[in-house]
């Protein structure tokens, strides 16, 4: 590691000391260094099931999971912009797209796109890098229905990355009663005033429900949660 880069992962790590791992296990990074994530890689195998929520114009982390294991990912995005990105790539046999998003309950919702035209990742929920004008209409689910649709009682693997969204959706997932092996969320705190403490109360919820952390980004904003 080099002495710049040294001293640029100290001062990202002053600012995010509440993000901090709380767990050892053996982990690899699966997806590119924009669109991935430290996976527990022992705990999952051809038979696993994989959610993938918010893939935007970036499969490397899913493509990453499929190679691997040769198992399913459910994957899940709303908007046209993403989908006709989907339906343009040479996708995986085991990659499933469902064109919809996870949101705390059901219903055609307006989702905010992004401020700056060439970027894909919208939300929900009104912030810093959303417009507040440029909104489309989308078909959103709550996770207890989205795994009563597809069957699923449990989850070896769940991935969100969904701008912003997933403080009001980490409690539902919690709450449904599936079993989920380990949880990898993208933070995006810096799009909230008050988004440091968004993450610390996030993280008391999983830390209740028995996952400690065991794997964090360079940049402290991929975070992943294992069951212990």
């Amino acid at each position: 590691m080099n002495s710049k880069f040294t001293k640029l992962y100290f001062i990202i790590r002053g600012k995010y000391k509440h993000i901090k791992r709380t767990t050892n296990v053996s982990k690899k990074w699966y997806g590119n260094r924009g669109g991935g994530f430290y996976v527990a890689h022992k705990l999952l195998d051809s038979k696993s099931i994989v959610y993938s929520f918010g893939v935007g114009e970036d499969i490397s982390f899913d493509r990453t999971i499929v190679e691997n294991y040769g198992c399913q990912v459910f994957a899940f995005y709303p908007t046209p912009k993403s989908i006709n990105w989907c339906r343009n790539q040479v996708l995986p046999s085991n990659f499933n797209l469902y064109e919809f998003g996870i949101a705390a309950c059901n219903g055609v919702m307006k989702f905010h796109l992004p401020r700056n035209k060439e970027h894909v990742s919208g939300s929900l929920v009104t912030h810093k890098a959303v417009s507040n004008d440029e909104v489309v209409e989308v078909q959103m689910k709550s996770f207890t229905n989205i795994v009563s649709e597809l069957g699923h009682s449990k989850i070896d693997l769940l991935k969100m990355d969904i701008e912003g969204s997933e403080y009001d959706v980490i409690e539902g997932i919690l709450d449904s009663g599936i079993e989920i092996k380990q949880i990898a969320i993208e933070f995006h705190e810096r799009f909230f005033d008050k988004g440091k403490q968004k993450t610390i109360e996030l993280i008391r919820k999983m830390e209740e429900r028995g996952y400690a952390i065991f794997g964090i980004s360079d940049i402290f904003e991929e975070v992943s949660f294992v069951k212990v």
